[in-house]
């Protein structure tokens, strides 16, 4: 792991906000390098800023990893992510691009150098199965379809 991935977000819970972003039959992942030894597809999403609502911290988050402005919709469920040093519990929203560019984003609590997020690109889930598990956020490997994700409810430990 990039010691400065652990240093700002390691040893400690952190609150989370994620979101999933359909183009159609296609889902929107960010590509983080350096939390483990190769490429990590997540949904767009990082830290709840304290005294900003989890809404307004999502459609931040996805402006400065995507470049796209987003409306957040209904919440859909949450995901305890346990994986030493790194533990967040994730609150996942619908949400819908309503303007912006598609970029490769910065993240802001990271240097230059340190730069951990790579690439942005929407995936089918043929794409996303052709992906080693270990290389996508646990909650990907849950649903058989894309259906199924839009579906999940609950509260899952990944």
């Amino acid at each position: 792991m990039n010691k400065a991935v652990k240093k700002i977000y390691g040893d400690r819970v952190r609150t989370r906000v994620c979101g999933l972003c359909w183009e159609n039959e296609h889902l929107l992942l960010v590509n983080h390098r350096g939390l483990y030894g190769y490429d990590f597809w997540a949904p767009p999403g990082g830290g709840i800023d304290f005294g900003v609502s989890a809404l307004l911290n999502l459609a931040r988050e996805f402006n400065e990893e995507t470049g796209l402005t987003v409306s957040v919709g209904d919440f859909q469920f949450a995901c305890e992510f346990l994986h030493p040093p790194l533990h967040a519990i994730e609150l996942f929203f619908e949400v819908q691009v309503t303007g912006g560019r598609l970029i490769v984003g910065k993240d802001p609590e990271m240097g230059s150098q340190d730069q951990i997020i790579q690439d942005v690109r929407f995936f089918s889930f043929a794409d996303l199965a052709a992906l080693p598990a270990q290389h996508l956020h646990g909650l990907l490997n849950l649903p058989k379809n894309r259906e199924n994700l839009r579906n999940l409810k609950g509260y899952f430990k990944i």
